[in-house]
């Protein structure tokens, strides 16, 4: 989930859970909102190992700074940070309680993403989701907003919040139900094409609730169908006055009209099976298949002094853009020697 929104909800949730007061001892309600919105967004300081590169980002992001076991230990850092910041006017433990909050409620944010949180580093690396929401959803931010608008016109009051949680608990669970159609969308697809020990994954897609992506993974071999669980009109074809966001909604299409598409670790049989293969082992990529989970050939491109192999992991692919963290090896024709190569996309991440 964006930041922005991790943080917002930080500062909700401390306006809700505190204490009105102002005396001496006590810490004023913006201040806990302030260190409530400040701890939200804590969890995402885990950016700066893009320093590094890429790949070490994108192993470790959403890691131990996103671990519940972790939590107490970064909400003591945090308060004593933010006593220092006020000069020690207001104890650490007076900043426990609202960055905990804070960061709790980061990490519930993004559970429910598909990226996957390492929930019990350092215990264990292996990460848990459930992938009901996009990282960035409006809906989901705009009931957080209103709850602090509610906050900010009653700053006394604070039942006013309540239904801006309640709104967010129904819509996660309405998500919950689409997530299930989704599903059954894929098992059907799996039955019939008459496919054994397949696996079913759905993923939340941009700009609306209704829009899924549906994975069906045999060792591998994948079928892949985006999916618009409210549209039923028939399949739209697009014309050259069609813009960029009118191709990318559009490739959302019923379940009665949905275009699978078939994609695979190593490509259609062909004789470049073998090549693919050779490139995917290679060591300088075990950081991307540490980091992949419906790892994917793009294309294999044949040069005059080399060949590339380029992957891509399906969970970062979107409609009309090219995908994001796409890795390649590329084999040079006289040495034949491999060397290891990340393909700008189109957001400034890649």
């Amino acid at each position: 989930m964006d930041t922005l929104t991790h943080a917002l909800s930080g500062a909700l949730l401390v306006y809700t859970a505190s204490r009105s007061t102002s005396k001496t001892d006590g810490l004023p309600l913006r201040i806990q909102m302030a260190a409530g919105f400040a701890a939200a967004a804590f969890p995402d300081l885990d950016f700066v190992l893009r320093a590094i590169n890429t790949l070490t980002y994108l192993n470790w992001h959403q890691g131990p700074t996103h671990s519940l076991l972790m939590l107490p230990i970064w909400a003591y850092l945090l308060a004593q940070l933010f006593s220092r910041i006020t000069r020690k006017r207001y104890s650490w433990r007076t900043f426990f309680i609202p960055a905990c909050l804070g960061i709790a409620i980061h990490i519930a944010g993004d559970f429910i993403t598909a990226y996957g949180i390492m929930l019990f580093a350092p215990l264990t690396l292996q990460r848990f989701s459930l992938p009901l929401v996009f990282v960035v959803d409006l809906w989901f931010s705009l009931f957080i907003i209103a709850g602090l608008i509610s906050a900010f016109i009653f700053p006394r009051q604070k039942i006013v919040a309540i239904p801006a949680f309640i709104g967010l608990f129904g819509y996660v669970l309405s998500l919950w139900i689409l997530q299930e159609r989704a599903i059954n969308t894929g098992q059907a697809f799996a039955e019939a094409q008459g496919y054994p020990h397949t696996k079913i994954n759905v993923l939340p897609q941009p700009f609306s609730p209704l829009h899924w992506k549906v994975i069906v993974n045999h060792e591998q071999h994948y079928h892949v169908a985006l999916i618009n669980l409210g549209h039923t009109q028939d399949t739209i074809t697009h014309t050259s006055d069609v813009n960029l966001l009118q191709k990318f909604m559009t490739a959302y299409q019923h379940t009665t009209m949905a275009h699978w598409q078939y994609y695979s670790l190593l490509g259609k049989p062909s004789a470049d099976t073998t090549l693919a293969r050779t490139a995917w082992y290679q060591p300088d990529l075990a950081d991307f298949r540490r980091f992949s989970v419906f790892p994917a050939l793009e294309r294999i491109q044949h040069k005059t002094d080399e060949t590339c192999v380029w992957f891509f992991d399906l969970r970062f692919s979107l409609p009309v853009l090219p995908p994001s963290f796409r890795y390649g090896m590329c084999r040079n024709h006289a040495t034949h020697k491999w060397r290891m190569l990340q393909h700008e996309s189109t957001f400034w991440i890649d």
